[in-house]
């Protein structure tokens, strides 16, 4: 639409393009930005909690949202990995992506669950006496589709300190969190690896090599400026819980106010012979990834095996096989993914990976891995079955980065999980877990204490134990959200538990499908799709409200839950 139009900026934004065709008004309000104004629609151009697209005049799209009477306006695309919003899932005050579950505010922008570091920006929206909606944007807001909070500021007066043991995305999370919540004391991540804080999503989806600072969440500037120290290539050693310090393997010591544990989790290395010879693989971290792709090289010389039928293994295996003379994955399960989907699923994802020249061998796994002069050759299988390998890659679990913390008086597991409550505090006050290591309660399983492993759950506890670190107290209200994307096919999976039964709507053979799974009430605890977005987005959504959907919901439509959550 549009029908009314105009634009203010500053003489410090440089020169407006084209003022007069565009019928703009020129304003010095604001000293650095440049905007612009446009009527984009009218008031019932939109249904109660409807979503569209608008043009502002010439310069760009808005998303326009109408809930409980009241019009906002947001960015168009995730900030993640730039899905469109508009065909996400809208909930009550939030949208949730239809690709990775981010969320964020209506109001604000703001994110609020993850993947992601940026929030979206929030435009200016009014109604005129005539019923027209008018957006006002900043220029560079439209352009960028992206916003970076505000970090606030720190100041010596402030003798708190923070120690953030980890600097995978838990952490910076936690970091970022803490500056834009108005935390002005010293805050310092601890980092094993020699990287700024990256997009580990894509260490096992890399097909080609990259530079780290592509994958880098934040630049080394962006840290200096909210003035938070990344001490890279240290790890700490111990946790001295009684006088409040940590121990690195620097041989300094580092004192803390509040101490936020997010180590992460390790790939798993099965004990068998010649495990150790070279050209053997884990996917853990960019440098795990480069040196596959190196190892593979562009010849396509190599037969690799992938040990693992989960969803590292398959992604490895599907990002390398082009570049492989051969690709064989090896698991005890009886199909890709079986013990997610089931047999039959994991077979029409056993033809997808078939007919993209994936070869598979189930229900075995390697006996022992086979060298000559130090290098890998050939992996020998539990059935007997000898298969060439010139690269063996990992994918068979992980354990967890917990061991500096034996003698420090935090809760564990035996399998080494961090207890923590609800605000993510483990037993000790004023020290805190998340990510991969925290044994913590699940609000979509009733709070039942759960590990998982996942990027955008660690980044919500990131934020949940800033919050609460800082004393705004704070509970988890977990919804896991799982993906994956392989030969172009979309999977994605939400909510956790042990299924006893399942319902399958769509068509298995084509890969379009949704999955519905039942506890022995009958209670949906989780739901799958393969290109069947936003459902597995919409029922994130539903499991965040707290509400419930069971079997016999399903019997008429499978589908008419999904009005229920906005």
């Amino acid at each position: 639409m549009g029908s009314s139009y105009s634009r203010s900026y500053s003489p410090n934004c440089g020169p407006a393009k084209n003022e007069s065709e565009n019928r703009g008004t020129i304003s010095r309000t604001d000293s650095t930005c440049q905007y612009v104004e446009s009527v984009v629609c009218k008031v019932n151009d939109l249904q109660e909690n409807e979503m569209k697209v608008f043009d502002v005049g010439e310069e760009g799209k808005v998303l326009v949202i109408k809930q409980k009477g009241e019009f906002s306006a947001v960015g168009t695309k995730c900030t993640h990995y730039g899905a469109p919003l508009v065909s996400g899932a809208l909930g009550d005050g939030r949208i949730r992506c239809p690709w990775h579950g981010a969320c964020f505010n209506l109001k604000t922008g703001d994110i609020e669950d993850f993947p992601g570091f940026d929030s979206l920006p929030c435009y200016q929206v009014t109604v005129s006496e005539k019923g027209e909606v008018k957006v006002k944007a900043k220029l560079s807001d439209l352009k960028s589709n992206k916003r970076i909070k505000d970090m606030g500021m720190s100041s010596s007066l402030d003798e708190s300190s923070v120690v953030i043991v980890g600097g995978g995305p838990s952490g910076a999370t936690c970091a970022e969190t803490l500056r834009s919540e108005g935390f002005t004391g010293r805050i310092t991540v601890v980092a094993k690896e020699n990287y700024l804080p990256y997009d580990r999503i894509k260490v096992s989806k890399i097909g080609t090599a990259t530079d780290i600072e592509k994958l880098q969440a934040r630049s080394q500037q962006y840290y200096q400026d909210a003035n938070i120290q990344i001490l890279n290539g240290v790890e700490v050693t111990k946790v001295n819980a009684d006088n409040k310090s940590v121990e690195l393997s620097n041989g300094s010591k580092l004192s803390y106010s509040s101490l936020y544990l997010a180590t992460g989790s390790k790939p798993r290395v099965p004990d068998i012979p010649g495990i150790d010879l070279k050209n053997i693989f884990t996917v853990r971290d960019f440098d795990d990834s480069m040196n596959i792709l190196k190892t593979l090289g562009k010849e396509k010389d190599k037969d690799v095996v992938v040990l693992g039928l989960s969803f590292i293994g398959l992604e490895t295996a599907s990002s390398c096989v082009s570049k492989a003379k051969s690709m064989t994955v090896v698991g005890k399960d009886v199909a890709p993914l079986g013990h997610i989907f089931g047999k039959e699923i994991g077979q029409s994802l056993q033809k997808l990976f078939q007919d993209n020249g994936v070869s598979f061998y189930f229900e075995t796994t390697i006996a022992k891995c086979n060298g000559e002069n130090g290098v890998i050759q050939s992996v020998q299988l539990t059935n007997g079955t000898t298969l060439p390998a010139d690269m063996l890659i990992l994918g068979v679990g992980t354990t967890f980065y917990t061991e500096f913390l034996k003698d420090s008086g935090i809760a564990m597991k035996p399998n080494g999980a961090v207890t923590v409550n609800d605000k993510l505090e483990t037993n000790i006050k004023n020290v805190y877990a998340g990510g991969d290591i925290a044994f913590a309660p699940v609000f979509a399983l009733d709070n039942e204490p759960m590990s998982i492993g996942h990027i955008g759950l660690a980044q919500y506890h990131g934020q949940i134990a800033a919050k609460n670190i800082l004393k705004k107290e704070t509970a988890l209200r977990t919804v896991p959200f799982f993906w994956t994307m392989v030969f172009g096919k979309s999977i994605r999976y939400a909510g956790c538990g042990k299924p006893a039964s399942f319902q399958i709507e769509g068509d298995i053979s084509s890969l379009k499908f949704v999955i519905f799974f039942f506890n022995e009430s009958e209670k949906v605890i989780s739901v799958a799709s393969c290109m069947r977005d936003p459902v597995v987005s919409q029922f994130a959504e539903l499991l965040y409200q707290g509400k419930t959907l069971y079997k016999k919901d399903l019997k008429d439509d499978p589908f008419a839950w999904i009005k229920n959550i906005n």
